[in-house]
């Protein structure tokens, strides 16, 4: 299964931001949003591509690059980031085992073209955190830490928190 992620259009469903404003902010934003896509997918993340608008990006940004196994293409040859997983889509010669995770209609209506699955932020974000949780990283049986700061972070996972 090869997923298709809008990467705006995931960081604002997620609202994970870096604390900078302006091109080092987005730079702190991407960075923080590839890191959560890394957790989330685990050892799956090679099998996704997260695809970010870059028609107005600054000079020396790469075309394509690898973070944590993920796949992050910049649409720097394209209006939009749209019109780059539209063409992914498209593209592909198995549609069927694509899943496209973005909120905006239009990129939901060319995967569902295709017999590609479309699936909004927010819900991936939900299923990807659940997936995670019942993975094992935090069992609910499990005995939390003795108190510490061990134990706050052991909290923070076990209640979703740390996200």
């Amino acid at each position: 299964m090869t997923l298709i992620v809008d990467g705006y259009n995931l960081l604002h469903a997620s609202g994970v931001f870096g604390r900078e404003r302006g091109s080092r902010g987005f730079e702190q934003s991407r960075t923080a949003l590839l890191d959560m896509l890394v957790d989330l997918l685990g050892e799956r993340a090679g099998d996704a591509i997260v695809v970010f608008d870059a028609a107005e990006a600054p000079d020396g940004l790469p075309a394509r690059l690898s973070h944590g196994g993920l796949r992050v293409w910049f649409a720097r040859e394209y209006p939009d980031a749209d019109s780059l997983i539209e063409e992914l889509v498209e593209d592909d010669h198995a549609p069927a085992h694509l899943v496209v995770v973005s909120s905006d209609r239009r990129l939901q209506a060319a995967a569902r073209r295709r017999r590609a699955k479309a699936v909004s932020c927010e819900q991936w974000l939900a299923d990807a955190r659940e997936a995670r949780r019942a993975r094992g990283r935090v069992s609910p049986d499990a005995k939390p830490p003795e108190p510490g700061p061990e134990g706050a972070e052991f909290w923070k996972r076990y209640f979703g928190l740390d996200d």
